[in-house]
């Protein structure tokens, strides 16, 4: 499965926001599936085999994250030493002096990636136990940026972020096609939305969830966030507290 999945997401990465143009307050748009496509590559090959019963599906890539890495959540010490992932990581044409690209060597660590991964991983142990039945990726993967910040697609003006925003659709049908989830948990609000609008009418049995998004901009992320994503899990019976893997 991993061939149709790298596939797919290659003519993806090449495609996606192509051609369009956004004004003031975006000033650079990054695309960590192009430039970084030698981690991804990695993670898709490792990790995106088999069926996978519960997909969890980002916004869109942060500043230390993804953006640095190619990888959902991808905080560097996370994809360096939890996922054990190794590749190159290019320098976009276009780059803000504001939002250098330095891949795995990037010193910041992204607090949203430190928390999701850690969470995960500590629960299952080892990210291949965790990744044999779930699945992460983003619904957007580019990352739209100014001098100061990153700027959601949920902030971008309708007209200019539609186009994109219907790539991310058909892509995300793809590859729920290509993965056959029962469940697909949005890692906010947003996400959860934008996959059921997309996959409702295609998947009329697949099930959707959400959980608290980790970003430390968030004070309720602030209080005990894996605590809390432990009982929305379970409250929504995405996992099952009664099975010995939570999740069967």
């Amino acid at each position: 499965m991993s061939l149709k999945l790298i596939q797919r997401t290659q003519r993806f990465a090449e495609e996606v926001g192509r051609g369009s143009v956004f004004s003031a307050p975006v000033t650079h748009v990054y695309n960590p599936l192009q430039y970084a496509w030698s981690l991804h590559h990695a993670y898709l090959e490792r990790y995106g085999n088999g069926r996978k019963k519960i997909i969890f599906l980002g916004m869109n890539p942060g500043p230390f994250g993804m953006v640095q890495t190619g990888i959902p959540f991808g905080e560097v010490n996370a994809v360096k030493n939890l996922l054990g992932l190794v590749g190159t990581v290019q320098t976009p044409a276009l780059t803000s002096p504001y939002r250098p690209i330095e891949g795995l060597l990037c010193k910041r660590s992204e607090v949203s990636g430190r928390r999701f991964w850690g969470f995960f991983i500590d629960h299952f142990k080892t990210a291949d136990a965790f990744l044999n039945n779930h699945f992460i990726f983003n619904y957007c993967p580019l990352a739209f940026l100014d001098k100061t910040r990153n700027i959601t697609p949920d902030k971008i003006a309708a007209n200019e972020i539609l186009p994109v925003l219907n790539q991310c659709d058909e892509y995300l049908r793809d590859v729920t096609e290509i993965i056959e989830p029962e469940w697909v948990v949005g890692v906010g609000k947003y996400a959860r939305k934008k996959a059921e609008v997309a996959l409702s009418k295609k998947f009329p049995t697949l099930r959707f969830a959400d959980i608290l998004h980790p970003s430390p901009a968030s004070p309720l992320a602030n209080k005990d966030w894996p605590g809390q994503v432990l009982k929305q899990l379970y409250a929504q019976q995405v996992w099952r507290p009664s099975s010995s893997e939570d999740f069967i």
